[in-house]
């Protein structure tokens, strides 16, 4: 039987992505949600049996990049770059849609690291990191999305929070690794401020087509 932690690592993106979709419905086919899934899982088995792509010391900025590489924000980068190059095939590029990708190729990659995790028994990797990565998955481009804006302040802060987005979500798993909470708490914070938004906003314009 799982644990609580282990289950949450193993179900918290598809309940998260379920979520989601009800707030945000799909505004195209389904046909890259497959190829999500299928690229996420073959990337996700692959790094399982590699091992990290960097090598951590202690608490130095080698943990620090391994933290941004393997575990909160290259993996969600990834996808999110790949469905930007979808846009060269006809691919309708909107900032919901680059979300549900991202969160759908999550989906077998966190799955297939549960069973690594769990051994460590760690809350910053089986519970921090999956809440990190739904920040990132949908933060990152919730703020591309205001990029579209003609609005010059709009579009300065969308590109400071997309580059420092991935910096703050490596930060507060970095700071919960060296055990330093206030720290991580507050970059938390930071990385899921556009995550809140985002749900905000998809809440607000569902609420506003129901009939009175």
């Amino acid at each position: 039987m799982m644990k609580p932690m282990s289950l949450f690592c193993f179900l918290w993106t598809p309940l998260f992505y379920l979520f989601w979709s009800a707030l945000s419905p799909r505004q195209d086919g389904g046909l890259e949600g497959i190829g999500a899934l299928l690229l996420g899982s073959i990337l996700g088995l692959v790094l399982f049996f590699l091992g990290p792509l960097m090598e951590a010391g202690g608490f130095d900025l080698s943990r620090w990049m391994s933290g941004f590489v393997d575990m909160v924000s290259v993996p969600v980068l990834v996808p999110l770059l790949l469905y930007g190059l979808l846009c060269c095939f006809g691919i309708s590029i909107t900032w919901v849609n680059a979300a549900n990708f991202t969160l759908l190729w999550l989906i077998p990659d966190l799955a297939i690291h549960t069973v690594s995790w769990s051994v460590q028994n760690q809350p910053f990797l089986l519970v921090l990191v999956p809440l990190l990565r739904t920040a990132l998955a949908v933060g990152i481009p919730f703020l591309g999305g205001l990029m579209m804006t003609r609005n010059p302040g709009l579009i300065l802060a969308a590109i400071l929070g997309i580059i420092g987005l991935p910096l703050a979500g490596t930060t507060s798993y970095w700071a919960f690794f060296c055990q330093d909470p206030l720290l991580g708490y507050v970059f938390f914070g930071i990385t899921v401020i556009p995550l809140g938004a985002a749900i905000g906003m998809s809440w607000r314009r569902i609420s506003a087509m129901k009939p009175v």
